[in-house]
């Protein structure tokens, strides 16, 4: 759980914003919309498995690019 100490002189709006990104480095909110519905378990996989896929197509772009710049230096 996120949470952030304040000291006596900090400013009140600072650490709200401290308290933002610990919660979104955290994917509290991700994770909050995540479970608001009810996902069956075959739903569940089959967003798994998108997501994979995804990462797998991001990765061989991102290794293209990388050859491609080599290939041209």
């Amino acid at each position: 759980m996120a949470y952030v100490k304040v000291s006596s002189n900090e400013d009140v709006n600072r650490a709200i914003k401290r308290f933002k990104r610990k919660v979104e480095s955290e994917g509290i909110m991700r994770e909050l919309k995540r479970r608001r519905y009810y996902s069956k378990p075959s739903e569940a996989k089959r967003e798994k498995r998108k997501a994979a896929q995804k990462r797998r197509r991001k990765a061989e772009s991102r290794m293209r690019e990388d050859k491609n710049k080599s290939r041209q230096q």
